[in-house]
């Protein structure tokens, strides 16, 4: 496995691969991984006869009161995990290579950033879909591999790929959890073992509305009132950022729950913003019954 820190070399290498007919693929990461991006990089291996992982803690995309300086970092270790998931060169650029002093040009997509996290964050997503844009320029991939953990970053990045034109096949992979449903996150190291089950608050919560719209239950006022209280049953002090019920590529709310509709949800548990998201499928039945 090779270490790239340079944009030049790494624009060298991908020039070759490209030249020798080598399929590429993209697992940008901003480090400190844990199971969820392993399982990125494995997904990537399949598709992909050399795997590029990006390892930058992207400035960019951090508002002004948010964690950037207390990012958790380990270099030494994700190293180690790459190399054990099958990645074939690890691209570590600086921030002040990628975002010299002059630097003015950034990449919007407009309508999906408004919304959700976007609403939330309102200059988060201008710099995920900046940095991204310059490591697929910096990278050349024929493949890319986000997880649905993020599931709006990935349909803001997936918009910007077709409407580019970038010519890159965009994957998308489920959410890796812990054994006792929470979301796999580099946030997660934040709690202690006395708050961390208090983290379940959003597993709990999607898993209730799952279980009510296999019931037959598809007024998302409903869902969300019952969502509200699992959440403050299991963390009395988590503060809820958003419930939402989106269609699944236009992130448009919907009131009623039909096919390729998501649940997404922002909250906070001890100071700790966590984000979840699961897809409702409606029985076909109950689908009938709502129309």
């Amino acid at each position: 496995m090779r270490t790239v820190r340079s944009i030049k070399t790494m624009q060298n290498i991908s020039r070759e691969l490209a030249a020798r007919g080598k399929r590429i693929g993209l697992v940008p990461t901003m480090g400190f991984l844990h199971e969820g991006h392993l399982s990125l990089i494995r997904r990537a291996r399949k598709y992909s006869d050399v795997v590029i992982v990006t390892i930058f803690v992207n400035p960019a995309q951090f508002g002004p009161h948010e964690d950037l300086k207390k990012y958790p970092r380990d270099e030494k270790g994700d190293l180690k995990k790459i190399k054990a998931a099958g990645g074939d060169i690890v691209f570590i650029p600086k921030a002040t290579d990628i975002y010299p002093e002059d630097f003015e040009t950034f990449v919007d997509v407009e309508k999906l950033t408004k919304v959700l996290e976007g609403a939330s964050r309102p200059t988060h997503f201008r710099g995920v879909t900046t940095i991204v844009a310059k490591l697929f320029n910096i990278t050349r991939p024929d493949v890319v591999v986000f997880g649905m953990k993020d599931y709006q970053q990935a349909e803001v990045l997936r918009r910007m790929t077709k409407d580019l034109g970038y010519p890159i096949r965009f994957i998308i992979s489920p959410t890796v959890r812990e054994k006792d449903g929470l979301a796999m996150s580099s946030r997660n190291r934040y709690f202690t073992p006395e708050q961390r089950p208090e983290a379940l608050c959003l597993y709990f919560s999607l898993r209730t509305a799952r279980e009510m719209v296999r019931s037959g239950v598809t007024d998302c006022k409903k869902i969300e009132k019952e969502m509200r209280a699992v959440i403050k049953a299991a963390s009395p002090t988590a503060e809820i950022d958003y419930i939402a019920f989106t269609d699944f590529h236009t992130l448009k709310p919907v009131r009623i729950i039909k096919a390729q509709c998501v649940c997404s949800l922002a909250v906070k548990v001890h100071g700790v913003r966590l984000i979840d998201n699961l897809g409702l499928n409606v029985p076909e039945k109950s689908a009938r019954r709502a129309d």
